[in-house]
Parts: structure tokens; sequence; C-alpha cells
């Protein structure tokens, strides 16, 4: 049973570039910019034959991959795709505070303590949990051979860890921007990246 899975992250927000958090229970729609990067996304790949986009349950996934979904693309929600929860700093300004907060949190996670999460949030392990889940049920759908995932950053880096092989504490190595597409293929066994931080449909914007 081999797939290929193109993962990419939503498009850009307000919020992104404001710099407040949003994560998993912050749902803001894509902005100016987030909906050319997609666009963009999708002049560069609307030829590849997808049986099936996977979206999360948050609205900037569901805007990223729209113009593919008017294909008449079937689509289908996962809420093991969405965004880690920041807990008690969701909706709020990056200020000094808060931060502090994420650098402390971040460095622990690479230190392997990998539990810890920020108050009323969600740790990697947590998230890692519900991404099986998605990723055991996207498995067994039949005639999905070539999919289109759409998911969050600090998500997307954590599920590339699980799926490869590298270890979760090791999530920060993969880089991310708003639409930057990793291709996995599945080849019944295991998952190997065959494109890597692909960011060329972004020259132009």
């Amino acid at each position: 049973m081999r797939k290929t899975f193109y993962f990419i992250r939503h498009g850009q927000t307000d919020l992104n570039l404001k710099g407040i958090v949003q994560g998993r229970g912050v749902d803001s729609p894509l902005n100016e910019m987030g909906h050319k990067q997609a666009q963009a996304f999708y002049e560069a790949f609307h030829h590849v034959p997808f049986d099936k986009i996977y979206t999360s349950t948050l609205l900037r996934t569901k805007q990223t991959v729209r113009l593919f979904l008017k294909q008449g693309i079937p689509s289908e929600e996962l809420s093991g795709l969405d965004e880690i929860s920041w807990g008690i700093y969701e909706g709020k300004e990056q200020d000094e505070t808060i931060i502090t907060g994420f650098e402390e949190v971040v460095s622990s996670w690479r230190d392997g303590n990998l539990d810890l999460s920020i108050e009323q949030g969600e740790s990697p392990n947590q998230l890692v949990a519900r991404q099986q889940q998605a990723i055991s049920y996207m498995l067994q759908q039949h005639n999905e051979e070539r999919v289109l995932v759409c998911m969050h950053g600090r998500a997307m880096r954590i599920m590339l860890c699980h799926l490869t092989g590298v270890p979760v504490y090791l999530m920060d190595d993969f880089p991310h921007t708003n639409t930057a597409l990793y291709v996995l293929e599945y080849n019944g066994r295991h998952f190997t990246i065959v494109d890597h931080y692909n960011v060329k449909h972004l020259e132009n914007i």
C-alpha cells in the first residue's frame, strides 16, 4: 500500500504577522498575503492528481486549499491535524513574558522533556498521540494514493519527526514557513522525505 503525502503549512494570517499566538484554540482566517501564497501553491501544484485532501478543523487550513477543493477533490477534516494547543498563551501578543515562557518550554523540549506543556496546553507527546490516530486513519483509506495534507507549523514539524524516525525533540531542525511543502512517500512500512522544504512557489511573491 504505497502512498504519497504532500504536507503543507497553511498560508499567512494577520495573527502570524502581528506575532499573536494562535494554536489549536484560535481560528483565524488567511490575510491577503496568505491568499496569495495559497494561489501560488495552487498554480505550482494544481496539475498533481490528488485523490484526497485532508485539513485540520481550522479555517486557515481549509482556506489554503480552497482552490483544490473547487476542483471537486474529496476532502476531510481531522482534528489530529490541528495545531498544538498553546494553552493560556493563545490569542495573546508575544510580549517579553510570553516570549520568555516560549523559549523556556521549547528549550525543555529540545532537552527531551516532551511531556511539558504551556499551562492548559498540549505537550508534544500529547500531540503525537492524536497525530498518530490521524495518520493511521489516512493510511487505512483505500484508493488514496496521492494525498494533500494542510496543517500547521509546530504540528507539521512534530509530524515529520515521528513519521521519519527522527526524535521529536529535534522538531526545530525542520524549517517551515507559510505554505512550505514537504513530500513524503510511504512504501507500506516506512515514510521517506522526497521533497524537503519546497518553497519555490513563493519566489515571486
